[in-house]
């Protein structure tokens, strides 16, 4: 028998009364669980398993699978269900975790991660638009995928007014330096620059302290969610689901 706090990512039925659930782990990465009776008004599991539940959970393992024994809910999320935009947010984060996070992967940070973006999420501690941005951008940072920001790969500037980012190598070059010879560049401001630098290098207790202009939102919105899909080289329905809200 083993004990597992993490966050629900998926559900899903099997048969009339028994599911699968995906979670998000600390020490496993993201796993399956097989939870029998769930679907039950009064099923054991009850809140526990729903979706973006942080619970503790408590398995056997039985061959390869898991089966849930007896779970205890953490937090629930329920609030994010107030807001179509939050709750189709939270599913894209869901999506790419589940994309990109396997399983019997050391994911401590990752957990922080989605736990604090889904609390600020849910309470409107900051918007949607920088929350994504955070998410996508600190994500990737954490899986592998950290950008250069430090300076200008050619001359070594360290705050130019403006810059062109590479979204494919991750450096960027100041506008004096930059010459289009071809690839997928992104112009961007000192601002915006700031931004990616503290949501890079930020410790985990200041990443969401720090607000932008809607201009450098904006900038910065298209800039995270390009860099998350070029680099994991695909697209995702929920992501597509979130634009069409607007």
């Amino acid at each position: 028998m083993m004990i597992i706090e993490g966050i629900v990512l998926k559900e899903r039925p099997i048969g009339e009364q028994d599911r699968f659930v995906d979670v998000l782990t600390k020490e496993k990465g993201v796993i399956e669980l097989s939870v029998k009776g769930a679907c039950k008004i009064n099923g054991k599991s009850g809140s526990s398993t729903q979706l973006f539940a942080y619970s503790r959970f408590c398995c056997d393992k039985r061959k390869d699978r898991l089966y849930l024994n007896s779970a205890e809910p953490i937090h629930i999320f329920y609030d994010l269900r107030s807001s179509l935009t939050a709750l189709s947010l939270a599913s894209y984060f869901s999506e790419v975790l589940r994309y990109c996070i396997s399983e019997r992967t050391d994911s401590g940070n990752v957990l922080r991660l989605t736990l604090n973006t889904l609390h600020c999420l849910e309470k409107k501690l900051r918007s949607e638009q920088l929350l994504k941005s955070i998410f996508e951008l600190r994500l990737m940072s954490e899986i592998g995928y950290m950008p250069d920001v430090l300076a200008c790969k050619s001359c070594g500037v360290f705050e130019p007014e403006e810059l062109y980012f590479s979204v494919e190598d991750g450096g960027f070059l100041c506008s004096d330096c930059f010459d289009d010879n071809g690839g997928k560049w992104t112009k961007l401001r000192l601002p915006e620059l700031s931004a990616i630098r503290h949501i890079v290098l930020a410790d985990f207790d200041r990443l969401f302290n720090f607000r932008v202009s809607d201009r450098a939102g904006d900038k910065l919105a298209a800039f995270t969610e390009d860099y998350l899909l070029t680099h994991l080289e695909r697209n995702f329905k929920t992501l597509d689901f979130y634009h069409g809200l607007f």
